[in-house]
């Protein structure tokens, strides 16, 4: 059942010494990587409409579309800045096409200072560090990000697609705000350790895909209808037999989500908040309506078996296939299940 309309008492959770509602925006799917694009008639009022709606925390980064998404936002937004808490990314960024991992102080300054121009804002609520670069130790690119802090372009920071390792090292350089990992029902990687870490040390842990790349929703992606710049055609998740044995599961979880009396985006996102108070949930849409069904996720009350009945139909053991292949793999720092076989 869901109390309310999603738009009021769905909780506050913390970001640093920053406040916003459980459930926020990813921005990325309007200019990157998920095909086709949208139009910038139809970016713009899924942002217009995300205002309109509450919703008081947008993630962008420097590599979305190479730059074009922090334009976007800044374009939108930037008239009603302090309604809302900004966050955006740095240390990956698009040069001459490809995209290039750089966290050293220079790379990260100049992000910073073009994300400021593009975001049309003199300051950035929460600042990550995109991907750890293993050419440069992370306290030093660490101690950039709180250079950031120190002169008052940047209210907290973060980091993304990071271990437990990695956050103790980092957080003991400069409070950490948030870790932005990914985390669903079918991608439980943070529970092998960098949830624990962060409930520990008092840091966010904001989740992006919590709808499994659009795949824990009843449209999930037609892989042969999308453009092959689509990324989800090079994960093996989205191939073959792997695909057709996740859809199956997650048309038994979608049968949960009914039984419970809310739809499965819902349960997907209310079984994600219930891991832990320090949990925020970042789903993209390019829907208004989907939007506002994500948003009242915060406010569906479940009981403790529909959860445990979902998480298990779904979860690292029931998912097929790897979360990246093993060159997107390579580049991310957070904890792996090992491969069965």
């Amino acid at each position: 059942m869901i109390s309310g309309d999603g738009q009021e008492g769905s909780g506050r959770r913390r970001l640093g010494q920053l406040e916003v509602r459980a459930v926020g925006l990813g921005c990325m799917n309007l200019s990157h990587v998920y095909h086709p694009l949208p139009s910038e008639a139809d970016a713009e009022a899924l942002l217009r409409g995300a205002l309109e709606l509450g919703v008081d925390h947008f993630d962008t980064a420097a590599l979305y579309g190479a730059g074009a998404n922090e334009e976007l936002v800044g374009r939108v937004l930037s008239p009603h800045r302090d309604s809302f808490t900004l966050a955006s990314k740095c240390g990956m960024t698009i040069t001459d096409g490809k995209r290039v991992i750089d966290g050293s102080p220079a790379a990260i300054r100049a992000t910073a200072e073009q994300a400021l121009r593009s975001l049309r804002t003199d300051v950035i609520d929460l600042y990550y560090l995109h991907r750890v670069d293993p050419q440069v130790p992370i306290e030093e690119s660490v101690g950039a990000l709180a250079d950031l802090v120190r002169d008052g372009l940047v209210r907290e920071i973060g980091l993304s697609e990071v271990s437990a390792t990695t956050i103790r090292r980092a957080h003991a350089v400069h409070p950490l705000a948030a870790v932005q990992n990914e985390y669903s029902l079918w991608t439980r990687n943070p529970e092998l350790g960098s949830l624990a870490a962060c409930a520990e040390l008092g840091i966010a842990l904001v989740a992006f895909s919590p709808l499994a790349r659009g795949v824990l929703t009843p449209t999930p992606p037609d892989l042969a209808s999308l453009p092959a710049a689509d990324l989800r055609h090079s994960m093996p998740r989205f191939q073959g037999v792997a695909y057709q044995e996740n859809l199956a599961t997650v048309a038994r979880l979608a049968n949960v989500a009914a039984n419970a009396g809310c739809t499965l985006p819902q349960l997907a996102i209310a079984w994600l908040l219930a891991q832990g108070d320090h949990i925020i949930a970042i789903p993209g849409t390019r829907s208004v309506e989907h939007l506002r069904e994500d948003l009242a996720a915060a406010e569906v009350t479940l009981s403790p078996e529909t959860f445990a009945r979902a998480g298990e139909l779904l979860n690292e053991h029931t998912v097929a296939g790897p979360r990246y292949g093993p060159a997107a793999a390579a580049d991310i720092d957070t904890e792996a299940f090992p491969e069965a076989g």
